[in-house]
């Protein structure tokens, strides 16, 4: 079991003939991981937020006519289940895949395409039913890549590396923000000292342009990947007769046999929806709550985005590499999961874009801290080697989940108690995160 491993064990510990993993890719190889691997994860993250936080609910407003967040909510449900069980579901097929061109890359190619396709549809998507059915299936298709490339950190990076790979995987999420931010809503330049917007491109990507641009990088992305940093052949891995309710069982990991994945499971999901409940709804949180005026809105949300994503990639590029120096990651954890419940507090004392502007640099740190070290964690946690694919997108339900769902759950607390009362439930989710990753026994 990998979480009884030490903290400095090697990745081949649980390399072999018999467990069908990979071994950690050779130097060269490993070189070019250091660049695709995050470049791949950027591209994901532009799709998640420049689509979740952008795109859609200007889809929401043109369909509607207002910035009605029921109908957003709506949207964001529909097809959710779907996209939350893509995970496991593709990272199952991934660890069966038996290819020259290896288990991952067949499924990171081919999603790539697939949900291209369905983001072009969602383009052209005239309804609030054919919307939410459209986002159904592009975040179900990819979560299939998600799942797949996420396998690559245990398949094929040594553990004395864990800590710089968490810290370059985590970087998808702060640069996918920047280009979502530059790109579809622009930053005022008087922030920067500048006349004019920066980016934002008068507003030529916030519609359908925005969904084939998207669609255009995560091809490319994946091209990249697949090319540049070639699995192995996997022809001659062992084989395991396939067994429907082995297949079902899968999506089921016991914590109670392996408690210390589940924590890291409940600890993951706990920080990842706390921090997203408020980012996914910035666009109505400012026009409705902070009262941002109608002209300045997309150019306030990208400003706030970038400085969030900014002070996320200085945390992320520190603490990656700190971490592997002292040998811990729990203090990491823990200390971000507090942090940035604080952080949600601001804005609720403070409801001023200044409330924002404080929230965004303080919170953006503390997950950033977060993100440097929790992949590391949870690669040290997986229940067995051989089924890294499919624990890996057991997992990562924890951090897909979280995206997909939290525009639905911020929608039914803004209905019940405002927007005022996203910040609290945020912070009291985060916390409980924070607190979850104190119960992992095996890792430091």
């Amino acid at each position: 079991m990998t979480h009884s491993l030490p903290e400095n064990a090697t990745a081949t510990a649980v390399v072999g003939a018999d467990t069908g993993v990979d071994a950690p890719a050779p130097p060269r190889r490993l070189a070019r991981l250091y660049v695709t691997l995050p470049a791949a994860n950027i591209a994901l993250y532009l799709l998640w937020l420049g689509v979740g936080s952008f795109l859609l609910p200007i889809q929401v407003a043109q369909i509607t006519g207002t910035n009605d967040t029921s109908a957003l909510s709506t949207a964001s449900t529909t097809g959710a289940v779907l996209a939350t069980i893509g995970n496991p579901v593709f990272g199952q097929l991934s660890d069966r895949t038996r290819s020259r061109f290896g288990r991952r890359a067949p499924w990171i190619l081919l999603c790539a395409l697939l949900g291209a396709l369905a983001l072009v549809a969602q383009a052209h998507a005239a309804s609030i039913a054919t919307l939410g059915l459209s986002w159904g299936v592009v975040q179900f298709i990819m979560n299939g890549y998600q799942a797949a490339l996420t396998a690559a950190m245990p398949d094929r990076v040594p553990a004395a590396r864990y800590g710089t790979f968490s810290a370059l995987v985590g970087l998808g999420v702060p640069l996918g923000t920047i280009a979502a931010a530059l790109i579809i809503g622009g930053v005022p330049g008087t922030k920067f000292g500048l006349d004019g917007v920066i980016g934002g491109f008068g507003g030529r990507f916030a519609g359908a342009n925005g969904y084939y641009l998207t669609a255009a990088v995560i091809v490319a992305a994946a091209l990249v990947f697949v090319v540049l940093s070639p699995d192995r052949d996997a022809r001659d891995l062992p084989r395991e007769p396939f067994s429907l309710r082995e297949f079902l069982g899968g999506f089921w990991v016991s914590p109670r046999r392996h408690p210390d994945f589940g924590w890291a499971f409940v600890s993951r999901l706990g920080v990842m929806l706390g921090y997203f409940i408020v980012l996914t709804y910035n666009l109505y949180l400012l026009a409705d709550y902070i009262k941002v005026p109608p002209q300045d809105l997309l150019p306030t949300v990208g400003f706030l985005m970038v400085v969030n994503a900014l002070c996320t990639v200085a945390a992320t590029v520190l603490l990656g590499p700190l971490a592997d120096k002292v040998g811990r990651v729990k203090p990491f954890v823990f200390t971000s999961g507090i942090v940035a419940a604080l952080a949600l507090s601001l804005p609720m004392l403070w409801p001023t874009q200044g409330g924002m502007l404080a929230y965004n640099i303080v919170g953006g740190l503390a997950f950033g801290a977060y993100m440097a070290v929790d992949m590391a964690l949870i690669t040290k946690v997986l229940p067995r080697a051989a089924d890294v694919g499919k624990d890996m997108g057991v997992i990562n339900i924890a951090n897909a989940g979280p995206q997909i769902l939290a525009p639905t759950l911020a929608g039914w607390i803004v209905a019940a108690g405002g927007y005022e009362a996203l910040f609290p439930v945020a912070a009291a989710v985060s916390l409980v995160g924070a607190l979850g990753v104190l119960r992992v026994r095996g890792v430091r």
